[in-house]
């Protein structure tokens, strides 16, 4: 099997559990203890996100990728991961997030929320390929922790970061008909809060739209090379999948457009 038609198989066939290895190769502290870490994403992953999402995944400590598992690898900055080969996708073309940890202290962040927003957003959507139309009829990525970004709850003492529900896609809901959030900050169908931003398709082309001006300003301070949103719209990653159209709640079809 090819390696474009490998990554094809881990965004749509979600009738398997990955596997996720998780490794640490950062030079500083991550501020909490990385097994410690590991086990409050998978009670994450377990007891809270799976209810709502349906996404399973088995987290392992390794020191490196592994043969056909996804990967969630933990490195200083975007340079060290350019350096090291580490681009969007494992080398066996599955899924790959990065956190990015000197650049996630360096704006005052938590290790553990960076690390739970990336996996949340991994497991929903893998291939960073689809999109919901919203308001205005912009297409919205199908990110589950951007528009919630710095709510935060613990598992177990450690920090994680909020996320939306299905529901927050679906444009023909009331506001208060429904849970929009874990923490049930939101209130409506793709509302984005103060500290939130969105990636949104519009005028043929990605952008972003920000909860309030502060985030817009701690936004453009950011390093976000290497990050997941970076890599949407590359046509490259996933060329001839678009046709496949949209199959998440919420989602419709993109007519063969390639956001």
């Amino acid at each position: 099997m090819t390696t474009r038609n490998r990554f094809i198989a881990a965004a749509f066939d979600h009738g398997q559990v990955p596997t996720i290895a998780c490794f640490n190769r950062a030079t500083v502290g991550l501020g909490v203890n990385f097994a410690r870490l590991l086990a409050a994403l998978q009670t994450f992953v377990d007891d809270h996100f799976v209810p709502v999402w349906g996404t399973p995944a088995k987290l392992v400590k390794t020191t490196t990728f592994r043969k056909g598992a996804w990967a969630l690898a933990f490195l200083d900055d975007a340079d060290v991961a350019n350096a090291l080969g580490y681009h969007d996708l494992t080398p066996d073309g599955l899924p790959l997030s990065k956190v990015f940890v000197k650049s996630t202290l360096a704006v005052k962040q938590r290790v553990s929320v960076t690390a739970c927003h990336e996996l949340a957003e991994m497991l929903v959507d893998p291939a960073i390929n689809l999109a919901a139309m919203g308001p205005g009829n912009v297409f919205y990525a199908y990110e589950t922790a951007d528009a919630v970004e710095e709510v935060e709850f613990t598992i177990g003492g450690i920090a994680m970061s909020d996320f939306v529900y299905p529901a927050w896609f679906e444009g023909f809901r009331k506001p208060g008909s429904a849970q929009f959030d874990h923490v049930k900050k939101v209130r409506r169908p793709f509302q984005i809060l103060a500290g939130g931003y969105m990636s949104i398709f519009k005028n043929g082309r990605w952008t972003q739209v920000f909860g309030s001006p502060a985030k817009a300003r701690r936004f453009a301070r950011e390093d976000r090379r290497g990050h997941r949103s970076t890599y949407r719209g590359k046509t490259h990653r996933m060329r001839g999948v678009a046709v496949a159209g949209l199959t998440r709640r919420g989602a419709l079809p993109r007519r063969k457009r390639n956001l």
